[in-house]
């Protein structure tokens, strides 16, 4: 048994610096010495594990056992998505079939502006919704790329585009999370962020095309902007607050995806902006409906097994009870103390190996069975594969070694002491409380780690300074979208899908100061609802 201390240096501000450290090692690495991402990782994850040790005492079985832990995670959870993601990419232009895609899409609109809406917002909203772990900026970026668009710009739309949605990702996982942290009603959290992310995906296609193109060209399309910014957010309120929390993506994305489809027939922009500079030209053919199926059968039948996989009732029968063990040397070994909890509570800690079960394997079974289907062939679609597997080689690497960080930060206190720093703002704790779940998303790589990580202590908060719970542990959620794409996780998946390694520090710096905007303004939001209008609170 070994208690964490929240402030080991005996003075708050000095040990919320020292606990940064790591954090700041691995930014340091990456934006100043311009290192690979999974150096800057490793560098990170070393300074975690001195700190862990010199500073906070926690004894050595315990750091190792949580550095592997985060390996387990990082690779099965997190980079094993994103092999099946890039896999399930080859396979569509290894077959022809990502060119059929394209140009269906084209078809559509050749416009470049609105096929940012329709794939990164829309379709890439999907994804999330289904399965998430990097699959939407994978997939959406490989897809903008076939299209013609610049590299670097198809990755940083669709870490921008890969916000709003991600409360109720991987079939509404985050909200689950934070009522299995905090005891809320789930009904009563799901409603709440159901009130403050709305507004922002009402907001987030016209985001996306005026960091694209600027305020003049974004115009020339804003009835399209707001019929698929305006459609989104409506189903998004309404499924959230009136139905359940599983399908509130899929639905919501289905929706504005149809809306579109049909708001297209009706309308077309004045000028179109078709291909821009540094673009290339791609040649558009025209398909029977046959052919546009067969095209989209390798997303389609990944899409269905992702459904599948993420129905309780189907996966249960693939999970195996013995692959899920309390990791040794960490379960109920690490104690959280007061005022993180009201009580000293042992930190759970498990190892999942149930591989089958993954939202990866979803994918890469429908891109393997996709292979089959058109012909590639067993052997072929291996080898494809194999070259996958080695293409990523680095990208894993940095994904197990920043999980590996998140860890070792986690079970040795180091990231609560980072967040209770922002619980001692008094009367505008709601605003940096908010704040604090970009924080937590911006570590751990997830919402649903985030909401783990600090639900039950903005929960502890709301009730000492007389706010409600429901709105300050759904800020934290709210709030930890805004962080999803600066995390290092995404940056990696968005630089490996978009074929940009080496030059992670530039996707990072692209999109930092828009995470920043977007998370005060949730925070902000969040300040009014607390003092202006608790009447929006449900409960």
């Amino acid at each position: 048994m070994w208690n964490q201390n929240y402030d080991p240096l005996g003075w708050w501000p000095l040990s919320t610096l020292v606990s940064a450290l790591p954090v700041l090692t691995l930014f340091f690495v990456l934006l100043v010495l311009r290192k690979r991402v999974w150096v800057s990782a490793l560098c990170g994850m070393v300074m975690a594990i001195i700190l862990a040790a010199a500073l906070f005492h926690m004894p050595a079985p315990l750091i190792a056992a949580a550095g592997v832990n985060g390996f387990v995670f990082g690779f099965f959870r997190i980079a094993w998505i994103v092999i099946a993601s890039i896999y399930l990419y080859n396979v569509s232009v290894e077959t022809g079939q990502f060119q059929v895609m394209k140009e269906s899409i084209a078809g559509l609109s050749s416009d470049r502006r609105l096929q940012v809406i329709l794939i990164a917002f829309c379709f890439g909203a999907f994804l999330e919704g289904t399965g998430g772990g990097g699959a939407p900026v994978a997939i959406a970026g490989s897809f903008l790329i076939g299209l013609g668009f610049p590299h670097f710009q198809a990755a940083t739309l669709c870490l921008l585009a890969n916000t709003a949605p991600v409360a109720w990702g991987g079939v509404g996982n985050p909200i689950r999370v934070l009522n299995g942290v905090t005891g809320l009603p789930i009904h009563e959290l799901n409603a709440m962020v159901g009130r403050i992310l709305p507004p922002f995906s009402f907001i987030l296609p016209a985001w996306l095309v005026v960091t694209m193109v600027g305020w003049r060209r974004a115009l020339e399309v804003l009835p399209a902007l707001l019929v698929s910014g305006a459609s989104f957010a409506a189903m998004q309120f309404y499924w959230s607050n009136y139905q359940e929390t599983g399908l509130v993506d899929i639905v919501a994305a289905i929706f504005s995806l149809l809306v579109m489809v049909a708001f297209l027939r009706l309308w077309k922009p004045r000028h179109l902006m078709e291909e821009g500079e540094g673009e290339r030209t791609i040649e558009l053919r025209a398909h029977g409906l046959g052919a546009v199926l067969k095209g989209w059968s390798p997303f389609a039948l990944a899409s269905v097994f992702i459904f599948l996989w993420a129905l309780p009732g189907f996966s249960q029968y693939l999970k195996i009870p013995a692959l899920t063990f309390p990791t040794p040397w960490l379960h109920n070994a690490v104690i959280r103390t007061a005022p993180v909890v009201p009580v000293p509570t042992p930190e759970t800690a498990s190892i999942d190996l149930n591989f089958f079960a993954l939202p990866g394997t979803a994918v890469l079974l429908g891109a393997f069975l996709a292979a089959l289907v058109l012909g590639i062939g067993v052997g072929r679609a291996l080898r494809l594969l194999g070259q996958t597997f080695r293409q990523l080689v680095p990208s894993m690497l940095a994904i197990s070694f920043m999980v590996g960080l998140a860890y070792v930060t986690r079970y040795s206190g180091m990231d609560t002491v980072m967040g209770l720093s922002l619980t001692r703002t008094g009367w505008i704790y709601p605003f940096f409380g908010t704040l604090l779940g970009w924080l937590g998303v911006a570590l751990t790589g997830t919402d649903a780690g985030s909401n783990a990580l600090f639900g039950n202590l903005q929960k502890v908060t709301a009730e000492q300074i007389g706010i409600s719970p429901v709105l300050m542990t759904s800020a934290n959620s709210a709030g930890g979208v805004m962080g999803k794409m600066i995390d290092a996780q995404s940056i990696v998946v968005a630089s490996t899908a978009c074929r940009l390694e080496g030059r992670e520090a530039d996707v990072f710096k692209a999109v930092f100061w828009h995470s920043i905007v977007l998370a005060s303004l949730v925070g902000l939001l969040v300040l009014v609802y607390a003092y202006v209008t608790p009447w929006v609170i449900p409960g």
